[in-house]
């Protein structure tokens, strides 16, 4: 892959404590990217802050930690108002976090099943308060990070939280799918991309070996890049653009997700 400078570029990447969002964060960084590392805890940021600059070099200036604890969603909002207020200008949000959902059906204290709420509805509620710091210039773009689990999934319209019916696996697949068609949403020009399985918290979910989490994170950074050209909605798999499923680019399911997000996160779009 081709090396391209970013120093011009602010990019936030949630869930930049570990794994894909930790890689990404470094590759960001070493092109010269602004990044705004995200972690659950302000101790989880500041952490992966100051591996960044022992192992990988990079500038302290270059970095910033934020910190949000994804199961409360007024930690999101409280996150969203420093990001705005010390960036009114952001390239690149990169949806990123998540997390397997548990053997138990779970919900946090919002009262959403716990991965739709990680996954999918603290990252719906970042964006779209970070919107205006996103198209405040030509070019934002938003990278959400999802799975190719996500074409097993359906959205249980009548049960988002899965208190029927729940399965760990199809709570997560359902949390992938949402984040998917959600890159469809016309406020700002966003894409979806599988990184591919990699030797990530994640991995029990798919396999037993995987690639590397740097190897995942370079098919993240490819789409953070100015010169690599995204159509709103576009999903690829790895670093090729591929179709989603059917429902990820359905109007109707794009319009009918915003009204239940909106109701989810109490957020008035």
């Amino acid at each position: 892959m081709s090396v391209f400078d970013l120093s011009s570029r602010t990019v936030l990447v949630t869930g930049a404590t570990s794994g894909i969002g930790y890689e990404t964060a470094r590759q960001l960084a070493e092109r010269g990217a602004t990044v705004l590392l995200h972690g659950r805890t302000a101790e989880d940021a500041q952490a992966a802050i100051d591996k960044l600059i022992a192992t990988a070099g990079v500038n302290a200036a270059q970095l910033c930690g934020f910190a949000a604890d994804f199961t409360h969603l007024e930690e999101v909002e409280a996150m969203a108002r420093r990001v705005v207020a010390e960036h009114p200008h952001l390239d690149v949000l990169v949806n990123n976090a998540g997390m397997a959902a548990p053997e138990r059906h779970t919900l946090t204290a919002d009262g959403n099943e716990i991965a739709f709420q990680v996954n999918f509805l603290a990252h719906y509620l970042l964006t779209c308060l970070l919107e205006t710091a996103l198209t405040s210039e030509p070019g934002g773009r938003v990278v959400n990070v999802s799975s190719s689990l996500h074409r097993t999934a359906s959205i249980q319209w009548s049960d988002p939280h899965r208190a029927r019916r729940y399965s760990r696996l199809a709570a997560y697949a359902q949390s992938q799918l949402a984040l998917t068609v959600f890159a469809a949403d016309p406020r700002v020009t966003a894409v979806s991309v599988h990184p591919g399985v990699c030797e990530t918290d994640l991995l029990s979910l798919y396999a037993i070996s995987g690639a590397s989490a740097a190897e995942g994170a370079g098919h993240v950074v490819r789409l953070c890049d100015p010169a690599v050209e995204i159509v709103n909605g576009a999903y690829y798999d790895r670093d090729q653009r591929v179709d989603p499923a059917p429902a990820a680019t359905e109007d109707r399911t794009v319009k009918r997700l915003t009204k239940l997000a909106d109701q989810l996160v109490g957020h008035n779009a």
